[in-house]
């Protein structure tokens, strides 16, 4: 038997599905294969994605896949997953969650504290350009979409100073020797579920047992605490919103950051990691009563 997982056709997302099927092939000594599939976010690079529908066009024509059983699961990147995922699917395991941070990658060497005046930035994402511009109010952003490599390859052809970038994908691609700098994750907040890999199902799948079954508890019940928060602020793609989980013996805390009437706004909040999904929606209330 040969399981079928379907995955995004980028760099990152193949090595992410190889993390899987090295599990399921460890754990439970199955065999897989992929497949690839280009979704309409990969297509689109031209626009921004919150113009033309958030990072769900990352997930649907893999889903598709899924409901018409070319596929057994599919992997994603936890981050480019809506909170709300329709009735015939579940995210039914999260085996992995590498470092959370987003990193700074220089086109010359210069760290990002030492930036020139005025030094061009690219990223496309709302949450980065808005904390780095707390950091560093003088720097000019610009947008950049791709992978990993086209995003540095765009940095060097339009004259860019550097460009953020997750750590989780350049350290599962070994390519931990370009950055530059890492952010403080209570400085730079990352994105909802940054750096973990989850499984989707249709909750038809035969085989819904074994994937079940390479869940990681401590990755979960973080990701699940963000993703909680995310859907009580109603976040999506098009808001300035982020978290960051840590989970600290019996404890977990978490700080959460949000815009509230064109203000950015940051808080945290501590308690038992069993009551995660509470706890997100606490640190959602916390927020929206500033």
């Amino acid at each position: 038997m040969s399981i079928v997982i379907a995955t995004r056709k980028s760099k990152l997302a193949q090595v992410q599905t190889e993390i899987v099927m090295k599990i399921l092939n460890d754990k439970l000594n199955l065999d897989s294969e992929k497949l690839l599939i280009v979704t309409e976010g990969d297509k689109r690079l031209d626009v921004a994605l919150d113009k033309i529908g958030g990072k769900g066009l990352f997930v649907k024509d893999i889903e598709r896949a899924l409901l018409e059983g070319r596929a057994h699961c599919a992997v994603h990147s936890m981050k480019d997953v809506p909170y709300q995922l329709e009735d015939s699917f579940s995210l039914i395991s999260m085996p992995d969650r590498d470092d959370i941070r987003d990193v700074f990658v220089s086109s010359n060497g210069v760290h990002f504290a030492e930036l020139r005046k005025g030094a061009k930035i690219g990223t496309s994402s709302i949450r980065r350009e808005a904390q780095i511009k707390l950091l560093r109010p003088d720097l000019e952003i610009v947008p950049i979409r791709g992978n990993v490599q086209t995003r540095l390859k765009k940095m060097k052809e339009e004259g860019m100073d550097g460009i953020i970038l997750a750590a989780a994908g350049l350290k599962r691609m070994n390519m931990e020797n370009i950055i530059t700098d890492y952010f403080d994750p209570k400085m730079l907040i990352p994105a909802i579920g940054q750096g973990a890999i989850g499984i989707e199902v249709a909750k038809t799948c035969k085989y819904n047992e074994y994937f079940k079954e390479l869940d990681n508890k401590q990755v979960r019940i973080t990701v699940d605490a963000e993703r909680s928060f995310m859907k009580a602020l109603n976040g999506d793609c098009h808001s300035f919103i982020g978290c960051y989980t840590k989970i600290e013996g019996l404890d977990l805390y978490m700080m959460g950051t949000f815009m509230v009437n064109n203000k950015i706004i940051k808080k945290d909040i501590l308690g038992n990691k069993e009551d995660n999904i509470l706890l997100g929606e606490k640190l959602a209330k916390k927020i929206l009563s500033v």
